[in-house]
């Protein structure tokens, strides 16, 4: 399994980063270089035997968002299987991943699928069910090459519906370079999944949670 480390850190004035972003070389990059729609949906058994081992099951559909009307030249969509488990010692498990130091690290496998539903009728059929559905838009960036320090980082800016994330993924020396680069400080990241974040802000305002989607797809979500 590949070794995913990251952090997540909340953006309370998009612009301003979005400026720290060009002062700092930072490019679009990936598959499509812009605006990303992402619909995630989290599997597990009724007695939510992944969770409690710290994994996760993730099916992502990836759909770029395209400017103007022209159909027949719309990106087509992406759909990626994702399994994500704690490392081995010292790390200590965790919801959905483990943490190590000020970094969440997990041992993680993706694949590209051809498409979701086959794959959810599949899990449905072992006993699991896609408990939790959300949603992000997500653009990711790099640095040029001709910053050493930062090969092998990745900046992935996501809007969600509580609010804006950036989350730094890459070596460990990077992500804190990076995010000393960008105005943030260690104290300043945020380890915690977009579920628990997503939790969270439905006890704040008091409301029961659902699922994580903007308001116009709520009716979608059901």
């Amino acid at each position: 399994m590949a070794r995913e480390t990251e952090i997540k850190l909340r953006i309370l004035d998009p612009r301003a980063f979005h400026r720290a972003l060009k002062h700092i070389g930072a490019r679009p990059v990936g598959r499509v270089t812009g605006r990303l729609h992402e619909e995630n949906v989290i599997f597990d058994t009724p007695q939510g035997g992944l969770a409690k081992h710290g994994q996760l099951l993730r099916v992502r559909t990836e759909t770029p968002e395209t400017p103007g009307k022209n159909k027949a030249a719309e990106p087509k969509s992406r759909v990626v299987l994702t399994f994500k488990q704690p490392i081995a010692q010292p790390a200590v498990p965790g919801p959905a991943g483990a943490v190590s130091g000020r970094h969440k690290v997990r041992e993680e496998i993706e694949v590209e699928v051809a498409e979701a539903n086959n794959l959810t009728r599949i899990f449905e059929g072992l006993g699991m069910s896609g408990w939790f559905r959300y949603e992000k838009y997500r653009t990711t960036f790099q640095l040029p090459s001709s910053k050493a320090w930062a090969r092998g980082l990745v900046i992935e800016l996501d809007e969600t519906p509580i609010g804006t994330y950036v989350e730094l993924e890459g070596p460990a020396e990077a992500i804190d370079r990076a995010a000393g680069e960008l105005g943030f400080s260690k104290r300043d990241y945020v380890l915690k999944s977009y579920l628990a974040l997503y939790i969270e802000e439905c006890r704040r305002k008091g409301e029961q949670p659902r699922h994580m989607v903007f308001p116009e797809r709520k009716g979608a979500s059901k």
